[in-house]
């Protein structure tokens, strides 16, 4: 389970998805979420979407491995989907805050590897919240002060990269995957070669 977070603006998606393109050892994990679908979004591809009270009765029914609210909205990581992808030796890429990935950290501890991208500085992450075009004044200084609140807790992360140069820092997020995926523990079937090796 490998998670990148960051504050909005930092480049999380759009490194994301260059990863899903460029390595197909790799799938998204799709949230599902209280959230309007946007211009674009595909259920089941983006986003499962549902209401409030058919999500709070998932959460009642422990079907989610990480859930949380997010600007009034809600998100969760369908809990089945996810153990069932692992035990077939598949990996997920998962675009989460700092509180889904402690809850998954706290109960998938060994399969989760944590990586937070942060922006050069606030200046250039006001910059770029602003050169979306998208947003009001208003949801941007939200996004502001929230990006403050996501990047104290960076240090709760097995890795950090800064996202100062749009390339180097995606080539930092492959480099920590690979090395991830190198980890003795994580290499299915290494006990069955290495005795063969040993006869």
């Amino acid at each position: 389970m490998f998670v990148l977070s960051s504050p909005s603006g930092t480049g999380k998606t759009t490194i994301a998805r260059r990863l899903l393109a460029e390595d197909a050892d790799i799938a998204l994990s799709v949230s599902v979420t209280t959230r309007p679908m946007r211009p674009g979004e595909v259920e089941g591809r983006d986003y499962f979407f549902t209401d409030r009270a058919k999500f709070e009765a998932m959460v009642e029914a422990g079907e989610f491995l990480e859930w949380a609210e997010v600007f009034g909205n809600l998100y969760g990581t369908p809990k089945s989907y996810i153990k069932a992808g692992l035990k077939e030796g598949r990996d997920f890429l998962f675009d989460v805050d700092w509180q889904g990935t402690q809850q998954l950290h706290q109960r998938m501890e060994t399969d989760v590897v944590r990586v937070f991208l942060l922006p050069p500085s606030i200046a250039e992450l006001d910059r770029r919240l602003r050169g979306r075009g998208t947003d009001s004044a208003e949801v941007i200084a939200g996004r502001m002060a929230r990006a403050q609140a996501e990047i104290s807790h960076w240090d709760s992360y097995d890795y950090v990269a800064i996202n100062d140069d749009m390339e180097q820092c995606f080539t930092r997020v492959k480099t920590i995957l690979a090395a991830e995926r190198l980890r003795r523990a994580r290499q299915t079937g290494l006990v069955d070669f290495t005795r063969e090796l040993m006869r």
